[in-house]
C-alpha cells in the first residue's frame, strides 16, 4: 500500500508511540499539504534553536545519531502504519536539512537557498535517489532517499557560494 491509498496518520497515532512522534517530525508531518516543506521548516526551527547552544559543525556532525533514530522510529512508524514510506513521516527531511542549515548558517539567504535547493532535490528525486527510494525499504529507505537529496543540494550550494565569492572577487 502507498501513502495515496493508506489512511492519512492523525494525532492518535503520533501520540501512540515515541517512533510515531518522532517519525512525524513532532506533528510537523500532520500538515494537510506538503508534509515535507513543513518538515523542512521544522528542520530550519530546530538549526535555529540548537544554534542558540551548539557551533554548527557540531550540529552537522548531531545529524549522524539523529539519522539512526530515524531509521529505527520511521520503520516502526511504517509497519504499525502498514506503509513503508508514508508522506507525513518527515523526520528524514528534518535530518537531512540540518547539515544544510549549518553550512548554509552565515546568513538567512543561504538558508532560504539551501532549504529551497533540498525541497527541489527531494521532490525531484534526480538519479540515483528515485532508483534507492524504489530498491531501499525500510526505515533506512525512508531515510536515505532525502540524505541523497541533501547531497546534491549541498553540492548545488557549495558551488554557487565558490563561483559568487570568486565573482565578487574579481576585479
Amino acid at each position: 500500500m502507498d501513502s495515496t491509498t493508506s489512511p492519512r496518520p492523525d494525532a492518535r497515532f503520533l501520540l501512540a508511540h515515541p517512533a510515531h512522534f518522532i517519525a512525524l517530525g513532532f506533528g510537523a508531518g500532520l500538515a494537510p499539504v506538503a508534509p515535507g516543506t513543513f518538515g523542512t521548516l521544522a528542520g530550519l526551527a530546530i538549526y535555529w534553536l540548537l544554534a542558540l547552544a551548539l557551533p554548527p559543525l557540531a550540529i552537522a556532525f548531531l545529524a549522524i545519531p539523529l539519522f539512526f533514530l530515524g531509521v529505527w522510529a520511521c520503520g516502526v512508524a511504517g509497519r504499525n502504519l502498514g506503509v513503508p514510506d508514508h508522506g507525513a513521516f518527515v523526520w528524514d527531511e528534518i535530518v537531512a536539512f540540518l547539515p544544510l542549515a549549518a553550512l548554509a548558517s552565515a546568513s538567512l539567504v543561504l538558508q532560504l537557498v539551501a532549504f529551497a535547493l533540498f525541497r527541489l532535490f527531494d521532490v525531484w528525486k534526480p538519479f540515483p535517489i528515485r532508483q534507492f527510494e524504489a530498491r531501499v525499504k525500510g526505515g533506512f529507505g525512508v531515510m536515505l532517499d532525502d540524505l541523497l537529496a541533501a547531497c546534491y543540494a549541498y553540492l548545488v550550494l557549495a558551488v554557487a557560494v565558490i563561483v559568487l565569492h570568486r565573482v565578487a572577487l574579481s576585479p
